[in-house]
């Protein structure tokens, strides 16, 4: 589903292994959920989904369709947009498909049960929402459909209505789920802890580079084409002292970075990060301090004063005022700077205070 403008790292886990299946003579038929989209899927969450509008849901695929093809093998995909059939399907249709599954099966869903039971309403439509995904596969005749392990309950909802239809069940495959930046939850634009494939490559890079070093090994094992025994195999050089982590981290930016962009984007990358951070001689240990991302762009002596790294705004003008303020790297000179409330930032103050703050929803 188009809910978001950009893919991220945390999409091409599933879209690598549709690869997989092209570059053995498969056809992949990339399904945009424009109609989906409009419901909202209800998967792990513990309230209703906000819809979005039409309009949203457009522009937001215009950019999948476009940004899909950084991994996908343009001659053996199809891009599809479910409304094609799903706006066909009509009243009848859907009183029909709706008659395939009971409540009961729905129950067994596992945030359905909890909200159920924990008394936070659902509403009616959030059951249509596994079914017009089964009837995706129902309209594609779909041999195999792959979703990540979070969405085994819809792939398992369209293997059980198939036969309704005369079709023989689809093949489920399900692919891990990428933890974002934070090492915690999953990668989501919404909450900030992405690296979008089409993200500035300073960006991009910086990214990467910010990850922990457990975590690296996981994006090595899903991202790349080492998987679990060349992660492991890494992991146990950094163990003996063979590699650095972060050494190893930026092979991972470098070859991630020109997998999408190409390799110029990844020198260019790893340049800036070179100029900016590593000459520097930054601390092994940064904190993170995680910050709200909705709102106005915030005053950079307020922010500063904020996280602790100045007694004051009028000290951290002072500060800025004497050269001793650096954000990712560069001085500010400006004591009337503001900064957007979205990214990853690194602050220093003086020569040994350093914060790194991300701005979430």
């Amino acid at each position: 589903d188009p809910t978001a403008p950009d893919i991220h790292l945390g999409h091409t886990v599933l879209m690598r292994k549709m690869r997989d299946f092209q570059d053995l003579g498969h056809q992949v038929i990339y399904v945009i959920g424009d109609f989906t989209a409009s419901i909202g899927d209800p998967t792990g969450r513990s309230k209703t989904r906000p819809p979005l509008t039409r309009e949203q849901i457009l522009a937001n695929a215009r950019t999948y369709t476009e940004q899909a093809f950084l991994v996908l093998d343009r001659k053996r995909t199809e891009t599809r947009f479910n409304s094609e059939w799903l706006d066909e399907l009509g009243s009848r249709g859907m009183v029909r498909l709706a008659a395939t599954y009971t409540v009961a099966r729905m129950l067994e869903r596992r945030d359905f049960r909890e909200r159920y039971e924990s008394g936070v309403p659902i509403s009616v439509h959030e059951f249509l929402y596994p079914l017009a995904q089964a009837y995706d596969s129902v309209a594609l005749e779909a041999d195999v459909e792959l979703g990540g392990t979070d969405q085994l309950f819809n792939l398992n909802v369209g293997r059980d209505v198939m036969p309704h239809y005369g079709l023989e069940p689809q093949v489920v495959m399900t692919t891990p789920l990428l933890e974002g930046t934070d090492g915690v939850e999953k990668m989501s634009k919404s909450l900030g802890n992405y690296v979008g494939l089409t993200d500035p490559p300073h960006e991009f890079f910086g990214k990467v580079m910010s990850i922990s070093d457990e975590l690296m090994f996981r994006w090595y094992e899903l991202l790349t084409d080492e998987g679990p025994q060349g992660a492991a195999r890494l992991r146990a050089a950094v163990e003996a002292g063979k590699e650095h982590p972060r050494d190893l981290k930026i092979r991972l930016a470098e070859a991630l970075l020109a997998a999408y962009q190409g390799p110029a984007a990844a020198a260019e990358g790893r340049a800036h990060f070179e100029q900016v951070f590593s000459r520097r001689e930054l601390p092994d240990e940064i904190e993170l301090r995680e910050l709200p991302g909705a709102g106005e762009p915030v005053w950079l002596p307020r922010l500063i004063a904020d996280t602790g790294l100045a007694r004051s705004s009028s000290e951290a003008r002072r500060l800025i005022t004497q050269g001793a303020v650096r954000l990712d790297g560069e001085r500010v000179t400006d004591v009337d700077a503001h900064l957007e409330r979205r990214g990853e930032h690194l602050l220093q103050v003086g020569k040994r205070r350093f914060l790194r703050v991300r701005f979430g929803n």
